[in-house]
Protein backbone atom coordinates (compact mmCIF):
# COMPACT_ATOMS: atom_id res chain seq x y z
CA UNK A 1 0.00 0.00 0.00
CA UNK A 2 2.95 1.97 1.07
CA UNK A 3 4.87 2.01 -2.08
CA UNK A 4 1.30 2.38 -3.97
CA UNK A 5 1.25 5.80 -2.69
CA UNK A 6 4.86 6.88 -3.01
CA UNK A 7 4.51 8.39 -6.45
CA UNK A 8 1.49 10.42 -5.39
CA UNK A 9 3.59 11.91 -2.29
CA UNK A 10 6.24 12.77 -4.23
CA UNK A 11 3.89 14.55 -6.64
CA UNK A 12 2.40 16.45 -4.06
CA UNK A 13 5.84 17.48 -2.43
CA UNK A 14 6.86 18.63 -5.56
CA UNK A 15 4.03 20.91 -6.60
CA UNK A 16 4.01 22.27 -2.84
CA UNK A 17 7.51 22.42 -2.64
CA UNK A 18 8.16 24.51 -5.91
CA UNK A 19 10.07 21.87 -7.57
CA UNK A 20 7.92 21.80 -10.78
CA UNK A 21 10.29 24.97 -11.48
CA UNK A 22 13.75 25.28 -13.59
CA UNK A 23 15.96 28.20 -14.54
CA UNK A 24 18.14 28.05 -16.81
CA UNK A 25 21.20 30.32 -17.95
CA UNK A 26 23.27 30.42 -20.72
CA UNK A 27 26.12 32.70 -22.08
CA UNK A 28 28.24 33.13 -25.27
CA UNK A 29 32.21 32.51 -26.12
CA UNK A 30 34.07 32.33 -23.32
CA UNK A 31 37.88 33.07 -25.21
CA UNK A 32 41.50 33.56 -24.13
CA UNK A 33 43.10 35.91 -26.25
CA UNK A 34 47.01 36.28 -25.87
CA UNK A 35 46.53 39.90 -23.82
CA UNK A 36 44.02 37.97 -21.64
CA UNK A 37 46.94 35.04 -21.10
CA UNK A 38 49.16 37.64 -20.47
CA UNK A 39 47.94 39.58 -18.19
CA UNK A 40 46.56 36.51 -16.05
CA UNK A 41 49.88 34.83 -15.86
CA UNK A 42 50.97 34.81 -11.95
CA UNK A 43 54.02 33.41 -12.15
CA UNK A 44 56.36 31.49 -14.40
CA UNK A 45 53.25 28.55 -14.68
CA UNK A 46 50.80 30.07 -12.86
CA UNK A 47 47.20 31.95 -13.95
CA UNK A 48 45.08 33.61 -12.16
CA UNK A 49 41.91 34.36 -13.33
CA UNK A 50 40.53 34.63 -9.63
CA UNK A 51 38.31 38.41 -10.86
CA UNK A 52 37.16 37.56 -14.42
CA UNK A 53 33.58 36.47 -13.05
CA UNK A 54 32.98 38.04 -9.53
CA UNK A 55 30.23 40.84 -10.65
CA UNK A 56 28.16 38.23 -12.60
CA UNK A 57 29.05 35.12 -10.42
CA UNK A 58 25.82 36.13 -8.10
CA UNK A 59 23.76 36.70 -11.32
CA UNK A 60 24.83 33.08 -12.12
CA UNK A 61 24.52 31.35 -9.34
CA UNK A 62 21.03 32.23 -8.96
CA UNK A 63 20.36 30.07 -12.01
CA UNK A 64 19.70 26.27 -11.00
CA UNK A 65 21.81 25.48 -14.43
CA UNK A 66 24.45 27.22 -16.19
CA UNK A 67 25.57 27.19 -19.77
CA UNK A 68 28.96 28.15 -21.22
CA UNK A 69 30.82 27.82 -25.24
CA UNK A 70 34.46 27.05 -23.96
CA UNK A 71 35.94 28.30 -26.90
CA UNK A 72 39.39 27.76 -26.67
CA UNK A 73 41.14 23.94 -25.93
CA UNK A 74 42.55 23.73 -22.29
CA UNK A 75 45.28 21.47 -21.26
CA UNK A 76 49.08 21.45 -21.35
CA UNK A 77 51.57 24.34 -22.15
CA UNK A 78 52.02 26.19 -24.64
CA UNK A 79 49.63 28.62 -24.39
CA UNK A 80 48.51 30.86 -27.15
CA UNK A 81 45.71 33.20 -28.15
CA UNK A 82 43.80 33.79 -31.67
CA UNK A 83 44.36 32.26 -34.18
CA UNK A 84 45.65 28.57 -32.55
CA UNK A 85 44.16 29.08 -29.02
CA UNK A 86 45.38 27.06 -25.91
CA UNK A 87 44.24 28.08 -22.47
CA UNK A 88 45.41 26.54 -19.09
CA UNK A 89 43.17 24.35 -16.99
CA UNK A 90 42.54 27.71 -14.43
CA UNK A 91 40.51 29.14 -17.34
CA UNK A 92 38.25 26.27 -17.29
CA UNK A 93 38.19 26.40 -13.40
CA UNK A 94 37.68 30.04 -12.86
CA UNK A 95 34.40 29.08 -15.20
CA UNK A 96 33.13 26.22 -13.06
CA UNK A 97 34.12 28.41 -10.07
CA UNK A 98 31.43 31.15 -10.91
CA UNK A 99 28.71 28.90 -11.36
CA UNK A 100 28.93 27.21 -14.49
CA UNK A 101 27.55 23.78 -15.04
CA UNK A 102 28.20 22.62 -18.26
CA UNK A 103 30.65 23.52 -20.76
CA UNK A 104 30.39 23.21 -24.67
CA UNK A 105 33.14 22.14 -26.71
CA UNK A 106 31.52 21.34 -30.33
CA UNK A 107 33.03 24.82 -31.97
CA UNK A 108 35.64 25.88 -34.45
CA UNK A 109 37.98 26.22 -32.50
CA UNK A 110 38.46 23.04 -31.14
CA UNK A 111 40.89 21.42 -32.98
CA UNK A 112 42.98 24.17 -32.48
CA UNK A 113 45.63 22.23 -31.37
CA UNK A 114 44.72 18.78 -32.94
CA UNK A 115 43.77 15.83 -31.68
CA UNK A 116 45.93 15.98 -28.69
CA UNK A 117 44.64 19.11 -27.80
CA UNK A 118 40.87 17.64 -27.67
CA UNK A 119 41.73 14.78 -25.75
CA UNK A 120 44.06 16.80 -23.53
CA UNK A 121 41.00 19.28 -23.10
CA UNK A 122 38.47 16.44 -22.30
CA UNK A 123 41.10 15.06 -20.12
CA UNK A 124 41.18 18.17 -18.34
CA UNK A 125 37.70 19.02 -17.67
CA UNK A 126 37.07 15.19 -16.29
CA UNK A 127 39.82 15.91 -13.70
CA UNK A 128 38.26 18.85 -12.94
CA UNK A 129 35.10 17.57 -12.58
CA UNK A 130 33.49 20.24 -15.11
CA UNK A 131 30.35 18.49 -17.34
CA UNK A 132 30.64 18.77 -20.72
CA UNK A 133 29.65 17.71 -24.48
CA UNK A 134 30.50 18.33 -28.02
CA UNK A 135 33.60 16.12 -28.50
CA UNK A 136 34.91 13.23 -27.29
CA UNK A 137 37.41 11.03 -27.09
CA UNK A 138 36.30 8.17 -29.69
CA UNK A 139 32.74 6.78 -30.68
CA UNK A 140 32.88 4.62 -27.64
CA UNK A 141 33.15 7.75 -25.68
CA UNK A 142 30.39 9.40 -27.78
CA UNK A 143 27.95 6.58 -27.11
CA UNK A 144 28.51 6.55 -23.09
CA UNK A 145 28.33 10.31 -22.77
CA UNK A 146 25.13 11.10 -25.02
CA UNK A 147 22.08 11.53 -24.96
CA UNK A 148 23.38 13.92 -22.05
CA UNK A 149 20.14 14.17 -19.70
CA UNK A 150 20.17 16.34 -16.42
CA UNK A 151 16.95 16.59 -13.93
CA UNK A 152 17.14 19.88 -12.56
CA UNK A 153 14.47 20.25 -10.02
CA UNK A 154 12.56 17.07 -11.07
CA UNK A 155 12.41 18.45 -14.68
CA UNK A 156 14.68 16.15 -17.36
CA UNK A 157 16.51 17.80 -20.10
CA UNK A 158 18.75 16.74 -22.66
CA UNK A 159 21.70 19.05 -24.16
CA UNK A 160 23.56 18.53 -27.32
CA UNK A 161 26.01 20.58 -28.73
CA UNK A 162 27.19 20.91 -32.80
CA UNK A 163 29.23 23.27 -34.54
CA UNK A 164 29.36 24.20 -38.31
CA UNK A 165 33.39 23.36 -38.46
CA UNK A 166 36.26 23.27 -37.13
CA UNK A 167 38.58 25.56 -39.14
CA UNK A 168 38.98 23.31 -41.84
CA UNK A 169 41.18 20.89 -39.42
CA UNK A 170 39.89 17.30 -39.43
CA UNK A 171 39.64 15.09 -36.51
CA UNK A 172 42.17 12.44 -36.13
CA UNK A 173 42.96 9.70 -34.23
CA UNK A 174 39.36 8.30 -33.63
CA UNK A 175 38.39 11.90 -32.15
CA UNK A 176 35.00 12.91 -32.43
CA UNK A 177 33.29 16.15 -32.73
CA UNK A 178 29.80 16.77 -33.41
CA UNK A 179 29.10 18.45 -36.88
CA UNK A 180 25.99 19.87 -37.65
CA UNK A 181 24.16 17.13 -39.29
CA UNK A 182 20.42 16.96 -39.52
CA UNK A 183 20.29 12.91 -39.53
CA UNK A 184 22.14 13.37 -36.64
CA UNK A 185 20.65 15.85 -34.60
CA UNK A 186 17.74 14.15 -35.39
CA UNK A 187 18.85 10.87 -34.10
CA UNK A 188 20.11 12.22 -30.77
CA UNK A 189 17.13 14.20 -30.51
CA UNK A 190 15.56 11.09 -30.07
CA UNK A 191 17.28 9.35 -28.67
CA UNK A 192 17.35 12.01 -25.59
CA UNK A 193 13.47 11.72 -25.46
CA UNK A 194 14.20 8.17 -25.12
CA UNK A 195 16.42 8.02 -22.45
CA UNK A 196 13.10 10.43 -20.77
CA UNK A 197 14.12 14.42 -22.04
CA UNK A 198 11.12 16.40 -21.32
CA UNK A 199 12.73 19.22 -23.01
CA UNK A 200 15.60 18.91 -25.50
CA UNK A 201 17.93 21.82 -25.84
CA UNK A 202 20.54 22.34 -28.58
CA UNK A 203 23.41 24.29 -28.69
CA UNK A 204 24.36 25.23 -32.04
CA UNK A 205 27.91 26.79 -33.45
CA UNK A 206 26.81 28.90 -36.03
CA UNK A 207 26.56 31.92 -38.92
CA UNK A 208 28.46 34.91 -40.14
CA UNK A 209 31.07 36.01 -37.57
CA UNK A 210 30.15 40.29 -36.84
CA UNK A 211 26.84 40.18 -38.45
CA UNK A 212 24.14 41.53 -35.62
CA UNK A 213 21.31 39.39 -37.54
CA UNK A 214 21.35 35.27 -38.86
CA UNK A 215 21.76 34.63 -42.23
CA UNK A 216 19.11 32.26 -44.17
CA UNK A 217 20.91 28.98 -43.20
CA UNK A 218 20.81 30.01 -39.54
CA UNK A 219 17.04 30.33 -40.17
CA UNK A 220 16.78 27.24 -42.23
CA UNK A 221 18.11 25.06 -39.22
CA UNK A 222 16.32 26.73 -36.87
CA UNK A 223 13.15 26.06 -38.43
CA UNK A 224 14.41 22.20 -38.75
CA UNK A 225 15.01 22.13 -35.09
CA UNK A 226 11.94 23.65 -34.30
CA UNK A 227 10.22 21.04 -36.69
CA UNK A 228 12.11 18.60 -34.91
CA UNK A 229 10.50 19.24 -31.62
CA UNK A 230 13.74 20.97 -30.03
CA UNK A 231 13.16 23.31 -27.01
CA UNK A 232 15.71 25.22 -26.91
CA UNK A 233 17.80 26.48 -29.34
CA UNK A 234 21.13 28.66 -28.09
CA UNK A 235 23.18 29.99 -30.59
CA UNK A 236 27.19 31.20 -30.93
CA UNK A 237 30.14 31.97 -33.33
CA UNK A 238 29.20 35.03 -34.45
CA UNK A 239 30.97 36.99 -31.41
CA UNK A 240 28.20 39.81 -31.43
CA UNK A 241 24.62 39.54 -30.86
CA UNK A 242 21.68 38.41 -32.32
CA UNK A 243 17.74 38.23 -31.53
CA UNK A 244 16.32 36.18 -29.63
CA UNK A 245 12.38 34.34 -29.75
CA UNK A 246 10.19 33.21 -26.93
CA UNK A 247 7.16 32.02 -29.06
CA UNK A 248 4.86 29.15 -29.66
CA UNK A 249 6.33 26.33 -31.65
CA UNK A 250 4.72 26.35 -35.19
CA UNK A 251 4.38 22.66 -35.80
CA UNK A 252 3.42 21.96 -32.07
CA UNK A 253 1.04 25.30 -30.79
CA UNK A 254 1.00 23.96 -27.53
CA UNK A 255 4.16 24.27 -26.93
CA UNK A 256 6.72 27.34 -26.70
CA UNK A 257 10.30 27.53 -28.33
CA UNK A 258 13.54 29.29 -26.79
CA UNK A 259 15.68 30.54 -29.87
CA UNK A 260 18.66 32.62 -29.73
CA UNK A 261 20.72 32.95 -32.68
CA UNK A 262 23.75 34.48 -30.90
CA UNK A 263 24.82 35.29 -27.46
CA UNK A 264 27.93 37.06 -28.56
CA UNK A 265 31.07 37.20 -26.94
CA UNK A 266 30.91 36.08 -23.18
CA UNK A 267 34.17 37.25 -22.19
CA UNK A 268 37.37 38.30 -24.88
CA UNK A 269 39.83 40.50 -25.99
CA UNK A 270 37.92 41.39 -29.17
CA UNK A 271 37.62 45.19 -29.43
CA UNK A 272 35.22 46.33 -31.68
CA UNK A 273 32.02 47.96 -30.45
CA UNK A 274 29.89 45.05 -30.92
CA UNK A 275 32.21 42.29 -30.06
CA UNK A 276 33.44 44.11 -26.82
CA UNK A 277 30.64 42.25 -24.77
CA UNK A 278 27.09 39.67 -25.30
CA UNK A 279 23.94 38.50 -23.33
CA UNK A 280 23.18 36.15 -20.78
CA UNK A 281 19.85 34.51 -21.31
CA UNK A 282 17.50 33.21 -18.47
CA UNK A 283 15.26 31.29 -18.86
CA UNK A 284 12.00 29.87 -17.02
CA UNK A 285 10.12 26.56 -17.30
CA UNK A 286 7.41 25.28 -15.43
CA UNK A 287 5.96 21.92 -14.66
CA UNK A 288 2.08 22.76 -15.86
CA UNK A 289 -1.54 21.49 -14.28
CA UNK A 290 -1.16 18.63 -16.86
CA UNK A 291 2.25 17.98 -15.37
CA UNK A 292 4.24 18.46 -18.83
CA UNK A 293 6.55 21.48 -18.57
CA UNK A 294 6.69 24.38 -20.47
CA UNK A 295 8.66 27.20 -21.31
CA UNK A 296 7.59 30.49 -19.72
CA UNK A 297 9.74 33.35 -19.23
CA UNK A 298 12.55 34.53 -20.98
CA UNK A 299 14.95 37.14 -20.23
CA UNK A 300 18.54 38.67 -20.72
CA UNK A 301 20.99 40.85 -19.42
CA UNK A 302 24.14 42.23 -21.38
CA UNK A 303 27.80 41.99 -19.90
CA UNK A 304 30.86 43.93 -20.59
CA UNK A 305 34.39 43.06 -21.07
CA UNK A 306 36.77 45.60 -19.21
CA UNK A 307 40.69 44.88 -20.17
CA UNK A 308 43.68 44.18 -17.74
CA UNK A 309 47.07 43.97 -17.39
CA UNK A 310 48.13 41.90 -14.75
CA UNK A 311 46.30 39.83 -12.24
CA UNK A 312 46.10 42.68 -9.96
CA UNK A 313 44.13 44.11 -12.90
CA UNK A 314 42.85 41.76 -14.79
CA UNK A 315 39.96 41.24 -17.34
CA UNK A 316 36.63 41.65 -15.58
CA UNK A 317 33.31 40.53 -17.06
CA UNK A 318 30.55 43.44 -15.36
CA UNK A 319 26.88 44.73 -16.46
CA UNK A 320 27.15 47.99 -18.80
CA UNK A 321 25.15 50.12 -16.86
CA UNK A 322 27.19 48.95 -13.41
CA UNK A 323 30.60 50.38 -14.76
CA UNK A 324 31.63 53.52 -13.38
CA UNK A 325 35.13 53.35 -14.99
CA UNK A 326 35.25 56.42 -16.62
CA UNK A 327 37.71 55.16 -19.07
CA UNK A 328 35.38 52.32 -20.42
CA UNK A 329 32.31 53.93 -19.66
CA UNK A 330 31.64 55.28 -23.05
CA UNK A 331 32.35 52.52 -24.64
CA UNK A 332 30.31 50.05 -22.56
CA UNK A 333 27.35 52.68 -23.39
CA UNK A 334 28.02 52.18 -26.71
CA UNK A 335 27.83 48.11 -26.92
CA UNK A 336 24.81 48.78 -25.02
CA UNK A 337 22.49 50.89 -27.11
CA UNK A 338 23.60 48.96 -30.24
CA UNK A 339 23.06 45.87 -28.55
CA UNK A 340 19.79 47.47 -27.33
CA UNK A 341 18.27 48.52 -30.80
CA UNK A 342 18.93 45.29 -32.70
CA UNK A 343 17.09 43.20 -29.37
CA UNK A 344 14.38 45.99 -29.29
CA UNK A 345 13.88 45.64 -32.92
CA UNK A 346 13.75 41.89 -33.65
CA UNK A 347 13.32 39.98 -30.24
CA UNK A 348 9.76 38.07 -29.61
CA UNK A 349 8.93 37.76 -26.36
CA UNK A 350 12.09 38.36 -25.02
CA UNK A 351 12.61 41.58 -22.93
CA UNK A 352 15.67 43.06 -20.92
CA UNK A 353 15.87 41.43 -16.96
CA UNK A 354 15.05 44.08 -14.62
CA UNK A 355 18.00 45.66 -13.09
Amino acid sequence: MLSFLLPLYVSLISLVSGYDEAELLFVGDAMQHQAQLDAARSSKSGYDYSAYFSAVEPYVREADFAVANLETPVGAAPYSGYPCFNAPPAFAKALSDAGFDLLLTANNHTLDRGAKGLKATIATLDSLGIAHIGTYADDSARVRALPKIVSINNIKFGFLNYTYGTNGIEPRDGVVVDYIDRATIKADVEAARQAGAELVAVCIHWGDEYKLLPNKQQKHTADFLEAIGVDLVIGSHPHVIQPMELRPNRYKPEKNIFIVYSLGNFISNMRTPDTRGGAMARIKIRRGADRTPRIEEADYRLVFTIPGTSPANNFRLVEPSKIDDAAWKDKAALFAKRARAIFDEHNIGVPEAAQ
